[in-house]
C-alpha cells in the first residue's frame, strides 16, 4: 500500500500524516512549496512538490499509489475560487486515481455538508459537489464528516480560550444556541489512519464528532470553568456581525469572513448517528480535556 496524501501540510493534515506513518504506511504528500514539506520528509514521507489545480502535478504524484487521501479545502474566496481549488482541483485527483489504479479515495468532507446548506456558503457547495463528483466516479470511497476540529496549534479553540483569558465579556456571534460537537484533531487523524484500510469502511460516509454535545454559549462557559475565570457573554446578531465581516475579511488575519458568519449561524452541527463510534471503536477525547490541553 502506497498512500498519496493531498493537503498535508495544514492544521489537520499533518496529525493525519503522522498517524499513517505511526502505522508504518507508505506515505507520499503532494505539497506546494518545498519547506512546507521538510516535517513530512523527516517522518520518512515522500515528498512531491505540485498543486491539485495542475492535472499534470496530480498525476506524477498519484503514479505508483494505491490508496488517496484528499484533505484539499480553503475556507475563504471568491466562489471561483471555491471551484478552482476544491471542486475542480478534486477532480485531477479523482482523474490520476483512476488513471494509477487507485483502490480507495478517503476524502475529508465536513459535518453539515448537504441539501439543506449547499446554497448557504460557497464552502458547503464545494464539498457537496466533491461527495457527489467521488460518489460517481466509481472508486472505493470512505467519506468523513467531522464537527469542528479542536488542536492545541490550529483551528478555532485557541482563538476562543485567548478569548476567555483575556476578556472579562465573551462576544458570542446569534443567540448561542447552536450546537456543535467538537472533535480532538488527533482524534480526526486517528479515523483516516483506520479508514484507508478497513473494510467494514468501504462505500460509506462517516460523520465524525467528540463525546460532547454543546451550546456556543455552553462552550464558551466550558472554557472559562477549566480556565477558572468568570466571564459574562454578550450576543452580538448574526446581521451586524456579517457587516463587521464584510469591512474586515480581506485584511490579513481577520477573525472571520461572511461565509463563516453564515455557518455559525447554520443549523446544529452535530452527528445524526454513531457509525462512526460503532464502526471504529476509537476512544475519544473528551471536551474539557480538549480545552485543558490547548490551554497548557
Amino acid at each position: 500500500m502506497k498512500i498519496l496524501v493531498t493537503g498535508g501540510t495544514g492544521f489537520v493534515g499533518p496529525k493525519i500524516v503522522h498517524a499513517l506513518r505511526a502505522e508504518e504506511r507508505d506515505v507520499r504528500a503532494l505539497v506546494r512549496r518545498p519547506e512546507s514539506g521538510r516535517q513530512l520528509a523527516a517522518w520518512g514521507v515522500d515528498v512531491a512538490v505540485g498543486d491539485v489545480t495542475d492535472a499534470g502535478h496530480v498525476r506524477a504524484a498519484a503514479d505508483g499509489c494505491t490508496h488517496v487521501v484528499h484533505l484539499v479545502a480553503i475556507i475563504r474566496g471568491r466562489p471561483s475560487d471555491f471551484q478552482r481549488v476544491m471542486v475542480d482541483g478534486f477532480r485531477n485527483v479523482l482523474e490520476a486515481a483512476r488513471a494509477a489504479g487507485v483502490e480507495r479515495i478517503v476524502l475529508m468532507s465536513a459535518l453539515g455538508t448537504g441539501e439543506v446548506t449547499k446554497d448557504t456558503v460557497p464552502y458547503y457547495r464545494a464539498k457537496e459537489r466533491m461527495e457527489q463528483d467521488l460518489e460517481a466516479s466509481g472508486l472505493e470511497r470512505v467519506i468523513f464528516r467531522p464537527s469542528f476540529v479542536f488542536g492545541r496549534d490550529g483551528g478555532a479553540l485557541p482563538t476562543f480560550i485567548t478569548q476567555v483569558r483575556l476578556s472579562p465579556v465573551v462576544t458570542v456571534i446569534g443567540d448561542g444556541r447552536q450546537r456543535s460537537q467538537p472533535i480532538w484533531v488527533d482524534d480526526v487523524a486517528a479515523y483516516f489512519a483506520r479508514g484507508v484500510a478497513a473494510p467494514e469502511a468501504a462505500n460509506r460516509t462517516f460523520e465524525l464528532g467528540g463525546p460532547d454535545q454543546v451550546s456556543w454559549d455552553e462552550l464558551y462557559l466550558r472554557i472559562a470553568k477549566v480556565l477558572h475565570r468568570r466571564r459574562r457573554l454578550v450576543h452580538v446578531p448574526s446581521a451586524i456581525a456579517r457587516v463587521g465581516a464584510a469591512l474586515t475579511e480581506r485584511i490579513p488575519g481577520a477573525p472571520l469572513s461572511v461565509d463563516q458568519v453564515a455557518m455559525l449561524g447554520g443549523p446544529d452541527n452535530v452527528v445524526s448517528n454513531a457509525e462512526a463510534v460503532e464502526t471504529f471503536g476509537l476512544p475519544l477525547v473528551p471536551l474539557d480535556e480538549q480545552i485543558r490541553r490547548a490551554a497548557a
